[in-house]
């Protein structure tokens, strides 16, 4: 079974000049992820494949020391850190001889401050930016939209994570399963940590029940996951309702990280964009909540853009008319937000007045609310991940060809935002001359007054549907100092304009599903600053959109 799978990552490799991803998966420290992957790098090794060791932990085990003999193993990089010397994984050192396959392990590590990325799986996006294969380990409990659930049940908070994302960039996820009974033995023995760590090991996280439900907990994820992989493959069926999922915070909202992991999980169950919308109400201005809440905000929305989501921000008093207004106009079928159990008063209710979770639920139609209590930590276990009424959604795939066909517009200094709009919808007047510019230019402004379109530091995706197309038009702008917006105060340095057909709403969805995928990684935002040229950015857009499924 072990050769097969190494057989079956040589062939994916010899196969393809894109750098491949595969990650052995466990659901504890000393199952065998990393024997497991110098075993197979031997293998590779064996079949005349250039095989280096970019950097493994070998926590002082015998056995596996004894693996790396015969592998070559690429001197680490030295750093000072607050008077210490700490080595690190030279990521330098590793582009420049180029093997064909570099092995990482542990991949959620956080790399010491003045490394060049700050976690190690942001290197491995590089690597396999430069066409490096990299083999990798991972445990379960580092993957960020599990973190309420292995809290809840193992009573651990985990420090350093990953975003789901990247296990989306697998080629291959490889489950590396034993007993929890051989586990604990293994670590009794003395194989999986030094002497006098075991003791308090075994009657700490290692403890019959944690290891239980973190195994379990491993197998339904991978084979989520595998499934979620098989489902991508399938071809595309139009549907009349793309059935996309959202998320409704506010600066009062409880627990907003346990509520967009939750969201971020049915997401990948179900093979769907997901949108976090943030309603900001006169009450929620700047100038009447204090930093603190400010800063939880921006946090909020930052994690949802890591795990995957489309963020939006809209202004408006009636909450409830601007989450439905914004369901209708993305083709959301199921809503989800959370309960802090708040009341209303007495003299409220007599008056007819409801809650906003009850106002949602009343009025929507043919929409799923998700409500989730967030009166405490972890209490997203209590609701049923899976409900029968969203089982068994068919993936749809985005309509790719009008980003790969997507003009290019360089800036060399700053740009305001409305000038940058102006010059990016004249050239998509260009490559479609149907386009009426001033109502279109129209359409745009009245869009960005619903709902700022720019994304964390640095994407902004103004769009709009517009009559008189016949298929999307997208034109992307790139700054490398910055696109500024005047009133906001924001700035991006990446901007995609998008127009679409105001006859198909569908095509609108599937495209910002598409172009929020793109710019989600870290590395590929950092290339197309990098870029020298128009010729490069393109096919550095391309290539992305070749690769995403």
């Amino acid at each position: 079974m072990e050769s097969n799978r190494a057989d079956s990552f040589l062939r994916l490799i010899q196969q393809s000049q894109q750098g491949k991803l595969k990650i052995y998966v466990g659901y504890c420290a000393g199952v065998g992820k990393t024997w497991q992957m110098l075993q197979e790098a031997r293998r590779l090794k064996d079949n005349g494949i250039d095989v280096v060791v970019g950097l493994v932990e070998t926590h002082q085990r015998k056995e596996t020391e004894a693996l790396l003999s015969g592998l070559e193993i690429m001197a680490r990089k030295s750093l000072h850190y607050r008077g210490i010397e700490i080595t690190e994984m030279d990521i330098d050192a590793i582009l420049q001889r180029r093997p064909s396959v570099v092995l990482v392990d542990e991949l959620a590590h956080t790399n010491v401050p003045g490394s060049r990325n700050s976690k190690r799986y942001e290197d491995v996006e590089e690597i396999l930016a430069a066409g490096i294969h990299v083999i990798s380990t991972l445990n379960i409990q580092h993957i960020e939209s599990l973190y309420e659930t292995v809290e809840h049940a193992t009573g651990v908070k985990v420090k350093e994570r990953v975003p789901d994302r990247i296990l989306g960039l697998a080629d291959q996820l490889v489950n590396v399963d034993i007993t929890t009974d051989d586990l604990r033995q293994r670590l009794s023995e003395g194989k999986v940590y030094v002497p006098g760590r075991m003791e308090a090991a075994l009657s700490n996280f290692f403890r019959p029940e944690n290891l239980e439900q973190l195994r379990e907990l491993t197998l339904r994820e991978l084979a989520a996951k595998l499934d979620a992989k098989r489902r991508n493959q399938l071809p595309d069926e139009s549907a009349s309702n793309p059935d996309q999922l959202m998320v409704c915070l506010s600066s009062k909202t409880q627990n907003c990280e346990m509520i967009l992991r939750y969201a971020s999980r049915i997401a990948g169950r179900l093979n769907r964009n997901w949108y976090a919308v943030y309603v900001q109400t006169l009450s929620d201005s700047p100038t009447n909540i204090d930093a603190r809440v400010q800063r939880l905000l921006a946090n909020t929305l930052a994690l949802a853009q890591q795990l995957g989501a489309t963020v939006f921000t809209y202004k408006g008093d009636d909450v409830v008319k601007t989450i439905l207004q914004f369901a209708r106009e993305y083709g959301v079928g199921h809503i989800i937000i959370g309960n802090s159990g708040r009341k209303l008063p007495w003299w409220q209710r007599i008056q007819g007045r409801q809650t906003i979770v009850e106002r949602l639920i009343s009025e929507c139609r043919e929409i799923t609310v998700i409500v989730l209590d967030t009166r405490e930590e972890g209490s997203a276990e209590k609701q049923k991940l899976f409900a029968p009424n969203i089982f068994g959604i068919k993936q749809q795939n985005a309509w790719k060809e009008p980003v790969r066909n997507a003009r290019v517009v360089l800036w060399e200094s700053v740009i305001e935002k409305e000038e940058a709009f102006r010059q990016l919808l004249h050239e998509c007047c260009i490559a479609d001359p149907d386009i009426d510019e001033a109502s279109a230019l129209t359409a745009l402004f009245e869009r960005e007054k619903q709902g700022g379109t720019f994304i964390g530091q640095e994407i902004a995706m103004p769009h709009a549907r517009v009559e008189n197309l016949s298929k999307p038009v997208i034109v992307i702008g790139v700054n490398k100092i910055g696109i500024y917006d005047k009133e906001s105060s924001n700035t991006a340095r990446i901007m995609f304009l998008m127009l679409s057909p105001l006859s198909d709403p569908n095509s609108h969805i599937r495209m910002l599903g598409l172009i929020s995928k793109m710019v989600s990684e870290t590395q590929w935002r950092s290339m197309m600053l990098r870029a020298a040229n128009k010729k490069e950015i393109t096919a550095l857009v391309r290539e992305k959109v070749k690769q995403l499924k």
